[in-house]
């Protein structure tokens, strides 16, 4: 049996945030999460680290370290999602605020430390929004990039291009020089895009399949997703929502159910209408080195199958 992977969590929670959350945090044999960093994103610091607790108490984990990391994009001003994700970040369910601290320190110094500590190579990094935590250490410790095994995160789009520009994803978008840092960092990159995500929808049995786990976590996740569902569902006439960031944990566990290429990828940070595009190069014509495995297809099946298997646990 492999031991679990070692991962650090970079978040904004973010109901899809929340879910990826509790499926690492439900996949022990699997995972393990050494911390959980907060970035702003979906919505400002204050609410992101604090949503995380939210999440860690939900899933039985007071203990997870959570810390709060930067509160603005490197260079620029902080754009916000809340007409996705609401006024907290987790609309739908009405929430307690937690209990748990937040851990002492700041984000940016706990992910250096524990790359330090850790053997080379042997700890994953999940950002599941802006990039800038991830930017910034690799700015303030350049000893650390050789040490990061891989880097799996949700942002960008190809095929799919842009849903808080018509060029941009968002994550991407909040932070494109942060985005720029990482991708050209060196460190093996997986990227799930919106190309993928979006073939990841939630439809009335996916969301009831939930509900009917008959806990708390399967209600929460029932309603956080029936709250953002209702803004993707006006905005692409889709069946229901993507799920987009509990693609990153579902790629460590099951890489089976995904395929995509190994790629060039840039960020753009000075277009005048592309600010924050992710250029992939699918076709493979730019002549550039690969940098990054981009995904494009899932089986939405087993990808809820698995979803439900573990948030069950919980």
């Amino acid at each position: 049996m492999a031991h679990p992977q070692k991962i650090i969590i970079d978040t904004d929670p973010g109901q899809d945030d929340a879910v990826a959350i509790l499926l690492a945090l439900a996949s022990p044999e699997d995972i393990e999460v050494l911390g959980i960093t907060c970035v702003a994103g979906n919505v400002p610091l204050a609410l992101t680290q604090k949503n995380a607790r939210i999440v860690c108490e939900l899933a039985g984990r007071p203990d997870m370290k959570v810390f709060a990391g930067c509160d603005a994009p490197l260079q620029r001003r902080l754009v916000t999602a809340e007409h996705v994700h609401g006024k907290t970040g987790l609309d739908g369910p009405v929430m307690q605020d937690p209990v748990m601290p937040l851990a002492q320190g700041h984000a940016v110094d706990f992910i250096i430390e524990t790359l330090r500590r850790e053997p080379e190579g042997s700890v994953t990094l999940v950002p599941i929004g802006p990039l800038t935590n991830i930017a910034a250490v690799f700015l303030k410790a350049p000893d650390v990039v050789a040490r990061v095994g891989r880097i799996v995160l949700m942002g960008g789009a190809y095929f799919e291009v842009g849903n808080i520009t018509p060029a941009a994803e968002f994550n991407i978008y909040v932070d494109p020089e942060a985005a720029q840092i990482v991708f050209r960092s060196g460190v093996p990159l997986v990227v799930m895009p919106l190309d993928v995500t979006h073939k990841a929808l939630t439809t009335a049995a996916r969301v009831q399949a939930f509900r009917d786990m008959g806990t708390e976590v399967g209600r929460m996740v029932a309603e956080w997703t029936d709250f953002f569902e209702r803004f993707d569902m006006e905005k692409y006439g889709s069946q229901g929502a993507p799920l987009h960031d509990p693609c990153t944990i579902a790629w460590l566990i099951r890489p089976d159910l995904f395929s995509g290429r190994d790629i060039n990828v840039e960020i753009e940070t000075k277009g005048e209408f592309t600010i924050g595009m992710t250029v992939a190069d699918w076709w493979r014509v730019s002549g550039r080195a690969t940098n990054a495995l981009f995904i494009r297809d899932i089986d939405a099946d087993g990808f809820y199958g698995l979803l439900n298997e573990r948030l069950a646990r919980l």
